[in-house]
């Protein structure tokens, strides 16, 4: 079973925040039935790319922020919450969270973490939190 099936299976909110493309990740949304997510968004006008992005670039920032966000949204504690990441874009999220872990990450990432995680398995990361 897939890391955020089984996470939303017992309860836990499963959110994915990507500086890559919403057009790109919906397939793997939908497949695991996230639906809290930040990505950035593709400009189309009349069919094609322009090659610019509609709205906020999700940046090292915006990926904190969304995470606050999250919180405030859910009254979940910050402190009971868990992100994972795997670039220095993610350092702010992922020491705002209450476990930061870094997953094959860069060692900008693996310097700020809580817990790292070497093997391209994301059910490991159900051994370190």
């Amino acid at each position: 079973m897939a890391l955020p099936i089984s996470l939303q299976s017992r309860g836990d909110i499963v959110a994915v925040v990507s500086g890559g493309f919403t057009e790109i990740i919906s397939p793997l949304l939908a497949t695991l039935k996230i639906s809290r997510f930040k990505a950035n968004s593709l400009e189309i006008i009349e069919g094609k790319l322009t090659g610019k992005v509609n709205g906020e670039i999700v940046d090292r920032r915006a990926k904190a922020e969304f995470l606050k966000e999250l919180v405030a949204l859910s009254g979940i504690p910050l402190s009971d919450t868990v992100a994972i990441g795997d670039g220095a874009n993610d350092i702010d999220m992922i020491q705002s969270a209450g476990i930061g872990v870094a997953f094959c990450a860069k060692p900008a990432l693996v310097n700020v973490a809580d817990r790292v995680i070497n093997t391209r398995d994301l059910r490991e990361v159900l051994k370190v939190i």
